[in-house]
């Protein structure tokens, strides 16, 4: 899908009012790293019109609230705040802004315009675009401002950004979701799916090159069916990319996309997250065992053990379909290895069912699991479903999953004692200033005494020990 270009109007005509004054920003990021990747986005366009960032949101001009709607402690969060920052508006006038998907759900904007009357403007992911124009007429007019779109929004390119970690780079290849699955708000949150054009992608990750990025993180709802949709509508449909060689690449599929991320020069590691199990396809896991700079660390979201379960869930897969895609991929890459999310006390889990998750987790023996009690979004099916579990229930399974995740943890961590593992070096601890911290291509994180000029540097670290959530290394002599 061709993206639309950022317009640049609206942010030089507030760089006029912010010129020789000293405004600054804050911005509070709930959720994910499609998330976190559109804050910086954000970030990006206020500092193009004038403001610097602060931590502190007494003195900030601008703050701002990204949103996510997926669990319900994101609205505890976000309600919390908002109290405390109702002292920082009457006090100074700064201007309140809340964006990001929970924004896309009318019962919260509602409940936002009823109980907090002094946040000035909302808007969706589908209007990031306007944000320049919405708070110049803020400023001007002093009047509330609601931007939501209810269809799906353009793809928006050449957008300022601004990160702030300089090793590790997230790069967003697709926006919204077509599998609505049963407990999910995000498809109608973020829309239907919307792949990026690979130029624009290519163009950006070659960009992050030439500026030292060793690692790129490729985002998306569902990454393995980039171009997928857009392939339905139109058999034909092709992608040429033109590489710095001047030879010219097709790319129309998500394994196409990580052939050509893999040759270019000066980016080290490759990653993506997530995918979706009923879509990874042999060309994936054949790209994935090819391209040197792909990690060999997949996650492969389960959410759950049980088939019964997935089918209520929408997930279009069955236990023993997951497990024979497991073991397809081992097969292929025998030093792969993967991370999972799982959902517990989904409507209906029955015991059977929960340990059929734990069949699973004793079965993979994943390096990391993302944990979840299931919580009900208003709005998805899954709200509506008979057999909703009791919470002592839901926390009693979760006590039992994380007891076997972490005994399997350690085991596998103690693999790794004695080993030599590549580290990538991406900073400094902030209590002790001779260690250094870093992560294997399996994503473990590994401390290490090291120096500043180690920062960005692939370096083979012999592990020592294991701390359960790190390993210990020392550097080779």
């Amino acid at each position: 899908m061709k993206g639309i270009q950022m317009d640049s109007t609206f942010i030089d005509k507030i760089k006029e009012i912010t010129k020789n004054k000293e405004y600054k920003y804050s911005i509070m990021t709930m959720g994910c790293q499609l998330n976190e990747n559109d804050s910086e986005k954000i970030s990006g366009i206020l500092e193009e019109a004038g403001y610097t960032k602060t931590e502190n949101l007494e003195e900030s001009n601008i703050i701002v609230f990204n949103t996510c709607c997926v669990r319900e402690n994101a609205e505890d969060r976000l309600f919390g705040k908002l109290g405390e920052v109702k002292k920082y508006k009457e006090k100074n006038g700064c201007i309140i802004i809340i964006g990001g998907c929970m924004m896309q759900e009318k019962q919260m904007v509602n409940k936002i315009k009823e109980s907090y009357p002094f946040v000035d403007i909302v808007f969706g992911p589908h209007t990031m675009k306007n944000l320049p124009k919405d708070i110049y007429e803020r400023i001007l007019e002093n009047k509330k401002i609601e931007d939501i779109l209810d269809i799906d929004g353009e793809i928006l390119e050449n957008v300022p950004i601004v990160r702030e970690d300089k090793i590790k780079a997230s790069v967003a290849i697709m926006n919204g979701c077509n599998n609505f699955c049963t407990y999910c708000i995000v498809p109608y949150v973020r829309g239907r799916e919307r792949s990026r054009s690979p130029i624009d992608i290519y163009n950006e990750v070659k960009e992050l090159a030439k500026k030292g990025y060793k690692e790129i993180m490729l985002l998306g709802q569902n990454v393995n069916s980039y171009l997928v949709s857009e392939r339905k509508e139109n058999k034909d449909l092709e992608y040429i990319v033109t590489i710095e060689n001047g030879e010219k690449r097709k790319v129309n599929s998500f394994a196409t996309l990580l052939r050509l991320i893999n040759e270019i020069e000066g980016i080290e590691r490759i990653r993506f997250i997530s995918p979706h199990p009923k879509d990874f396809t042999d060309d994936v896991i054949e790209a994935i065992k090819d391209c040197s700079k792909v990690c060999k660390f997949i996650h492969l979201p389960l959410q759950s053990g049980s088939t019964k379960v997935l089918e209520k869930m929408n997930r279009k897969y069955t236990k023993e379909q997951y497990l024979e895609l497991v073991q397809k991929i081992r097969k292929k890459i025998p030093n792969i290895e993967f991370s999972t999310d799982i959902i517990v006390g989904f409507p209906g889990e029955t015991e059977e069912d929960f340990k059929d998750t734990l069949d699973v987790v004793n079965k993979v023996k994943y390096e990391q699991i993302y944990m979840f009690i299931y919580s009900r979004r208003i709005g998805t099916v899954a709200d509506k479903m008979e057999n909703q579990i009791p919470e002592e229930i839901k926390h009693e399974r979760f006590d039992r999953l994380k007891k076997i995740a972490e005994e399997i943890i350690e085991q596998k961590n103690k693999k790794y004692i004695g080993t030599i593992q590549n580290v990538l070096v991406e900073g400094k601890s902030k209590t002790n200033e001779k260690i250094y911290t870093g992560r294997t291509e399996t994503n473990k994180v590994v401390n290490f005494e090291g120096n500043d000029g180690m920062l960005g540097k692939i370096l083979p670290l012999q592990i020592i020990s294991e701390h359960m959530w790190y390993l210990k290394g020392k550097q080779i002599m």
